[in-house]
């Protein structure tokens, strides 16, 4: 039997799907040495409920929050202004999100309605029954 998975989407693939069909968005950003991403992705994002909540209802995108490729969405190209992938330089997608004065906290989770209005904002780990109660 093979473990649920939340079908996550690039940027450029939510662009595309929410111009067929507009849904409510799951944004999900993390790094490579946040131990609460890694848990997420572990455990919340497997749990079977989650995955057929999130599948059902939202596109879901998750996104390294230091990545370096650059990422068009909306006629707006966002990229990293680090060339080279490093530990707290920050996708300028994420910075955008995160707001001016906000230091950034990992896992960052944002739920979107369909008109892209914020549902609701999570700078921190979220289990089962927390993320079961937003969605």
């Amino acid at each position: 039997m093979t473990e649920p998975r939340v079908n996550w989407l690039t940027f450029e693939q939510l662009e595309d799907s929410l111009a067929v069909q507009p849904k409510p968005v799951l944004l999900f950003f993390h790094t490579e040495w946040c131990s609460y991403c890694k848990k997420m992705v572990r455990e919340t994002f497997t749990n079977e409920s989650v995955v057929n909540s999130i599948n059902q209802n939202y596109y879901a995108v998750e996104f390294d929050a230091e990545s370096v490729q650059e990422v068009a969405f909306d006629g707006v190209v966002l990229r990293n202004e680090s060339r080279q992938k490093r530990t707290g330089q920050y996708h300028d997608l994420v910075k955008l999100l995160m707001g001016k004065n906000k230091r950034p906290t990992f896992p960052f989770t944002i739920l979107l309605n369909a008109d892209f209005s914020i549902k609701s904002t999570n700078f921190n780990y979220l289990s089962v029954k927390q993320i079961l109660k937003i969605l």
